[in-house]
């Protein structure tokens, strides 16, 4: 069985940890997550003492009101790409944490602002404003900022569970189901009237992020439905049940940085590799496909770009991308370990 050093090209991970003044995050995930350096280590202290001082990170905490939102006060997604939320699940996928006090303050103005009454996250707090792909993406980034103990969140990635299983939500099984909640008014990933593949992405993400052992069975049996979405599926074409009619996205195709409400089948390897499948038959012609991109010295380039959108721009669209490089590399690593 191949390890995921024999299906690279070359020797990128050289490239990843050198020194970079616009990317100095990338070489601090690359030591954590690639070399697997432990936490203490001085020179992954170093790194991430770095990543702070320059590059994206210090432009979009520059950027921060000192009443710890970004642009306007309240659930922070608007507007987009550089509110409250975007601007937080950005720093997430940096590697920024809650140990840098600006984080700390502003992932508990957000938290504050965007869980509703019924528990789970909305994008302006209210019940009717759940979205699988913001509850998805945010919870997934409250976790990877040091949240995973608090318990709203816990509630919160509980019931986006339950949104999925539609256990303890309402009786989907009737003849005219209830419809309470806006963008999602059944069971499965559904947004609007039909499933969404993004979503399930982003919904299976914020699961996988819990540690197993703290995962309910109603987590578990969400991350089923998910599993049979994407089985169910020739991820080389991405035509989902909501695609019976129409072309599916091209952007499935397309590998970018940062990871938002778009999805790509980069992001679907990830997850499901995380979760122990990463080498089930169905996804070698994903495998495929996405090995066939990298280059000669095992690059890959940047497909998607939210450049002009964002606080700063990360590196350049069409050209080698470390942030692409990396997620494929740690993809990689926790399907084909060794």
């Amino acid at each position: 069985m191949p390890t995921w050093r024999d299906l690279i090209n070359g020797d990128p991970l050289t490239w990843l940890l050198e020194e970079d003044e616009a990317n100095p995050a990338v070489r601090y995930l690359a030591l954590r997550d690639l070399s697997g350096l432990p936490r203490d280590s001085p020179e992954l202290v170093t790194a991430r003492s770095a990543m702070y001082s320059s590059g994206t990170i210090r432009h979009i905490l520059d950027a921060q009101n000192p009443e710890d939102y970004w642009v306007k006060p309240g659930g922070g997604y608007n507007p987009k790409y550089t509110g409250s939320v975007w601007s937080l699940t950005l720093l997430a996928q940096l590697g920024a944490d809650k140990s840098e006090p600006r984080v700390k303050a502003a992932a508990g103005y957000v938290l504050s602002n965007t869980i509703s009454p019924m528990g789970w996250l909305s994008y302006n707090g209210t019940p009717s404003g759940f979205i699988h792909c913001h509850s998805g993406y945010l919870g997934e980034a409250m976790i990877n900022l040091g949240f995973g103990d608090d318990p709203r969140l816990t509630t919160a990635i509980e019931m986006q569970a339950r949104l999925v299983t539609g256990e303890g939500i309402a009786d989907f099984g009737s003849e005219n189901p209830v419809r309470f909640y806006h963008y999602t008014p059944g069971p499965g990933f559904v947004c609007g009237k039909l499933p969404c593949a993004w979503g399930a992405v982003k919904a299976l993400k914020a699961i996988a992020s819990l540690p197993e052992r703290r995962r309910t069975q109603t987590m578990n049996d969400a991350i089923e439905r998910g599993k049979e979405l994407f089985f169910s599926a020739d991820l080389t074409i991405c035509k989902f049940s909501n695609r019976e009619k129409g072309k599916p996205s091209g952007n499935w195709f397309k590998f970018g940085f940062p990871s938002f409400y778009i999805s790509d089948v980069l992001e679907v390897l990830e997850v499901l590799s995380r979760l122990g499948e990463g080498q089930h038959p169905h996804l070698e012609p994903v495998w495929k496909l996405v090995l066939e991109k990298q280059d000669a010295t095992g690059r890959w380039p940047m497909e998607y770009s939210y450049n002009g959108k964002l606080w700063s721009d990360i590196e350049v669209k069409g050209e080698p991308s470390k942030w692409v490089t990396l997620r494929v590399l740690r993809a990689l690593k926790a399907a084909f370990p060794g």
